[in-house]
């Protein structure tokens, strides 16, 4: 799987394009003006707890196998802009709030099920503000195009991401370009190597990474 393919296959399970996806794409060099919040290693510690409940590890390795704290430490540092930093720290707040405020516990005190409760509704809230940001994202470029067919000029304005789908995208991400999710959780083949464009499909079958 390139690595453009599964910025669409992100793409497509969050509702949004991945944040930080050009610069990811580019090799993730970023204004080293810009720099990066500290991330303490209790917030690395939270967001591998946060992986895992995206992807849990069942006969296949999950998220905290694959480093996924410090994997998002260093895209949000690399790959985000100034803004979109502050949005991710702030969701890890947002989302410890949210949990306490539905199971009156801390995340990181929260059951495996209050965990999966909690992610599914801010799964789905996450959506839906998704497709409200793509129709805001879509007018603001519309009235900058406008503008510019005028000789004028039009600084678009902002509607930050969701935090819970910036969570999410990083962990996808993080995932499936790791040695555990490239080599165990998906089906891997090694590069050089030969292809088959005929071999045959077994349902249940991981799809492949090269």
């Amino acid at each position: 799987m390139e690595r453009r393919e599964l910025l669409k296959l992100i793409t497509l399970v969050t509702g949004g394009a991945l944040i930080g996806g050009d610069l990811f794409l580019s090799g993730c060099k970023n204004d080293p003006k810009i720099g990066g919040e500290t991330f303490t290693p209790e917030d690395v510690a939270f967001l591998d707890e946060a992986g895992e409940v995206i992807i849990p590890k069942t006969s296949t390795p999950g998220a905290k196998e694959a480093a996924i704290g410090t994997f998002m430490t260093v895209m949000v540092n690399d790959c985000y802009d100034k803004d979109d930093q502050k949005t991710f720290h702030s969701g890890i707040g947002k989302l410890d709030d949210a949990c306490n405020k539905k199971f009156k516990v801390a995340f990181m005190e929260a059951s495996p099920e209050q965990r999966k409760v909690l992610f599914t509704e801010l799964d789905k809230e996450a959506r839906e503000y998704a497709a409200k940001k793509s129709k805001f994202d879509h007018d603001q470029s519309d009235k900058a195009k406008a503008a510019q067919d005028k000789g004028d000029k039009y600084e678009k304005e902002r509607m930050e991401p969701h935090h819970f789908t910036m969570l999410k995208q990083l962990t996808l991400l993080g995932f499936f370009t790791s040695k555990p999710g490239a080599t165990q959780a998906l089906r891997h083949v090694a590069v050089p190597g030969r292809f088959d464009g005929a071999l045959p499909y077994k349902k249940g079958d991981r799809a492949f990474f090269e």
